[in-house]
């Protein structure tokens, strides 16, 4: 008889035990429960199922389209194989998918195409869904949405190019203008020597004919960063006589030849690594006046306001996923025989993430209703301060956020199987792009100090603090701060965050959770920890881990 043993049976050495579900195809926005509350109080009602169907989406195919899309970065190909200059950069499916998703629902457009209330919070709840399976392709994205404003300005160009924009049809093909139903629209305004400081800037207009608006130039100059660098068209500054000024410049001119515009590289980033951001220079590049000569910061500023929401939406999209991911590993995850979700200082942790996701979430679509009313003086004034507060703030705290969630996940969190590092290294994007920390702040003092009525639009938004006696002595300190001019530079971050979370605190406390409202004041005003998962004794952890949790 035959003794020998049959090893095979020994091969597996274990099997798989004590890790979280799957969520691959979950509806992203029926696992989140504020952004259902939020998008409802701020009069996107009417649009549930149209953001439900986005949801469905963003958790299934685009997810893993994201996945691809990251996976399989752009590539640059200057020339064909024959020599001939092209200036071409390749995307993955994948990333054309996202694309055509987006474009096909609107999330470009539809503020503008279906102007109604609640509409742009609609846009912004389906966005906040997108990038979270992707955050690369909402920079064309919310590029072409931001847009609009500014060619308004000129309406001999948006004649011509709006209906495009607006157009629920994307064509990725490198043809003119003339020959695509649907348009994409980038930006390129800093430049190697100026960076933040666009008056800096070298390129020269020199008009082709009769100058002055919507008018044809040709540009010469550099542009240091460039994104998105094959949409159909960009917004850029160029100097004239009478000093910078606003250009639409297309990628191919009238009869179908290629403009001068020659992408020279592709930036090699942190993150944001399926979208393509390139360093170009325009060698007589054909393009056409937007708005006022000598006027192109007041002119790119309509469409640079638009983009600063959608880094709100997108950072507060970011650490939802973030959270998303955490709070299901720990809802299903045991340590010495307890799940990580019932261990009271995990609960301290996802409760504290969960408080800075909703809070930012919620200032993000109050900003959203704000663009919907901006005839009111009041919101026009209360977007005016904002769109720089809310940048700032909810950007400069999406990064450490995120960090403490993969913590949560140990080292699965760490690895790029999970969505964890790609949303890491994403998170810097939004606060460095469109003005950095100091140039939002700065903004926040000039607001302030220099357009009438802001300040006053400030405090009657605050309020007298609701009832709360720890928010109304943070607003009484907060007009003491606003009062004290002295050294107040110095101090515009300190004061910029203690309005961020003053209106935080009030958008909470209305909303009449009192669970989030008191975890959220008590963690941020009464007794803030230095990192998160410090919240005081009291706050219902156990409710806001609940709140949260993805219920799969």
């Amino acid at each position: 008889m035959d003794q020998r043993i049959n090893l095979h049976q020994f091969a597996e050495t274990h099997e798989v035990t004590n890790q979280p579900p799957s969520l691959d195809g979950t509806n992203l926005y029926r696992i989140d429960l504020p952004l259902q509350e939020w998008s409802r109080r701020f009069g996107a009602g009417w649009a549930q199922d149209r953001i439900d169907a986005y949801g469905a989406l963003a958790g299934g195919p685009l997810m893993e389209a994201g996945f691809l899309a990251n996976q399989n970065k752009p590539v640059f190909a200057s020339h064909d194989r024959y020599g001939h200059r092209i200036d071409l950069v390749e995307f993955h499916p994948a990333y054309h998918q996202l694309m055509q998703t987006a474009v096909e629902h609107g999330i470009p457009s539809l503020p503008w195409t279906a102007p109604r209330e609640g509409a742009h919070v609609a846009r912004a709840a389906m966005s906040y869904l997108h990038t979270q399976a992707e955050a690369g392709s909402g920079c064309p994205l919310t590029m072409t949405f931001a847009s609009v404003p500014a060619l308004r300005l000129q309406p001999d160009l948006a004649e011509t190019w709006l209906p495009k924009i607006l157009a629920t049809h994307y064509d990725p093909r490198n043809v003119g203008i003339a020959h695509k139903a649907g348009a994409t629209i980038g930006m390129a305004m800093t430049e190697k020597q100026g960076g933040t400081d666009v008056r800096a800037n070298t390129t020269r207009a020199y008009p082709v004919g009769q100058p002055g608006p919507g008018q044809a130039y040709e540009l010469v100059g550099h542009k240091w960063f460039c994104s998105a660098p094959m949409c159909d068209a960009f917004l850029t500054l160029a100097q004239t006589d009478k000093g910078l000024t606003c250009f639409l410049l297309p990628r191919h001119r009238p009869d179908d030849t290629r403009n001068a515009f020659y992408i020279q590289r592709l930036k090699n980033k942190l993150g944001n690594w399926s979208n393509a951001s390139s360093e170009v220079e325009f060698r007589g590049a054909l393009a056409w006046m937007v708005g006022e000569e000598g006027r192109g910061v007041p002119t790119i500023i309509e469409m640079v306001a638009m983009t600063r929401f959608d880094c709100m939406t997108g950072s507060s999209a970011l650490m939802r996923q973030a959270l998303t991911q955490a709070a299901h590993h720990c809802a299903h995850r045991s340590v010495s025989g307890r799940l990580l979700s019932e261990q009271p200082l995990m609960q301290n942790v996802l409760a504290d993430l969960a408080l800075e996701s909703e809070a930012a979430l919620a200032l993000s679509l109050r900003m959203g209703r704000s663009l919907e009313r901006l005839d009111d003086g009041h919101e026009a004034r209360f977007a005016r301060l904002v769109t720089a507060v809310g940048k700032y703030w909810i950007c400069k705290r999406a990064p450490a956020m995120i960090n403490e969630a993969a913590e949560c996940m140990g080292g699965t969190g760490y690895v790029e199987d999970t969505i964890l590092p790609r949303l890491y290294r994403e998170a810097p994007v939004n606060s460095t792009w469109e003005g950095s920390g100091n140039v939002q702040c700065l903004d926040v003092l000039r607001a302030l100090s220099k357009e009438p009525g802001v300040l006053d639009a400030l405090f009657d938004e605050l309020g007298d603090g609701h009832g709360d006696k720890r928010l109304a002595a943070h607003i009484h300190g907060l007009k003491e701060a606003c009062q004290d001019t002295g050294d107040i530079q110095y101090r515009a971050r300190q004061l910029t965050e203690d309005i961020a979370v003053a209106l935080q605190a009030k958008l909470l406390l209305e909303a009449g959770n009192a669970v989030v409202s008191d975890g959220f004041i008590a963690g941020r005003l009464e007794r803030p920890g230095r990192v998160y998962g410090a919240l005081p004794r009291g706050v219902d952890v156990q409710a806001l881990v609940a709140r949260s949790s993805p219920q799969v």
